[in-house]
C-alpha cells in the first residue's frame, strides 16, 4: 500500500525535530515500521540522511550540553535493558556472563567519567545533592529534634542550589 508524501515527511519531522525513535515516529503517523525505516534508509541514499540532520538540529537548538545529557540517558537505558536481558538468558553460561557484566560495568565507568568531562554541572549538583542527602541522614541520626528545622530550612536552599547548579 502506497502512501503519501506527507505520512513520510511526518515521519521525518518526528525523527528529525521532535527527536522521536523511528518506531514512535512512524506509529505516531500511522505507518508500519518497515516503512519508516525504507523510507529513512531511501532517503539516505539520495543525500537526506535524518540521522545527520537530527543531530545538527539537536546542536543548533539545544547546544552540546543537551546532546551529552541525552547520550548518557540513551546509555542508561540501553545499559538497563542488556543487563535485563544478561539477566534472564538462562543460555548464557556463568562464566560468559561475568565477561559480559564486566565490559559493561568498564562501559558505564567510561562513560560516566566521560559525561563528566562534557557534564560539569550535572557532576557538581550531583555531588551537591550527596551532599544534602548526607547532612539530612547525620541530623536524622545524630540531632533528630533539630529535623523540622532543617527540612524547613532546606525547602528554600534547595532553590538556591537548583539556581547555582540546574
Amino acid at each position: 500500500m502506497a502512501h503519501a508524501r506527507e505520512k513520510r515527511e511526518a515521519v521525518r519531522a518526528a525523527f528529525i525535530h521532535e527527536r522521536l525513535p523511528l518506531e514512535i515516529a512512524a506509529l505516531k503517523a500511522s505507518v508500519p515500521l518497515s516503512t519508516a525505516a525504507r523510507w529513512k534508509r531511501r532517503c539516505k541514499e539520495l543525500g537526506d540522511d535524518w540521522d545527520k540532520l537530527r543531530a545538527a538540529c539537536l546542536l543548533a537548538g539545544d547546544g552540546v550540553e543537551s546532546v551529552a545529557r541525552q547520550m548518557l540517558a540513551d546509555y542508561v537505558v540501553a545499559h538497563k535493558a542488556i543487563m535485563d536481558a544478561i539477566s534472564t538468558d538462562q543460555t548464557i553460561e556463568a562464566k560468559d556472563k561475568v565477561s559480559m557484566l564486566a565490559s559493561l560495568a568498564d562501559s558505564f565507568n567510561k562513560t560516566v567519567a566521560a559525561s563528566k568531562r562534557v557534564l560539569p554541572e550535572t557532576s557538581e549538583l550531583a555531588t551537591a545533592l550527596a551532599v544534602l542527602n548526607k547532612l539530612s541522614d547525620f541530623i536524622r541520626a545524630r540531632f533528630p529534634q533539630h529535623g523540622p528545622a532543617f527540612v524547613e530550612v532546606l525547602e528554600p536552599f534547595g532553590a538556591e542550589i537548583a539556581r547555582a547548579y540546574g
